[in-house]
């Protein structure tokens, strides 16, 4: 059975799979082990981003749960 080459990346090269674009906390190269960062040093600051409350995903409330009295486990 033959390998099949890996697919060119934009350049024309074969792209490896070693480097996936940049590490979102520092700009280095990313690594495909710690995908999408570089290290676990900057996997951790992420998580602690997180932890922290430096990160948010704001809550949207919808019309239905806006005071209409009801309660939501009855329905």
């Amino acid at each position: 059975m033959t390998r099949r080459a890996p697919p060119a990346g934009p350049t024309g090269e074969p792209q490896t799979g070693k480097t996936l674009g940049r590490c979102p906390i520092c700009g280095a190269p990313r690594r495909h082990e710690w995908r999408p960062f570089c290290s676990p040093r900057c996997r951790d600051r992420d998580l602690g981003r997180w932890l922290d409350g430096s990160y948010a995903v704001p809550a949207v409330e919808s019309a239905d749960d806006e005071g209409t009295g009801e309660d939501p486990t009855e329905r």
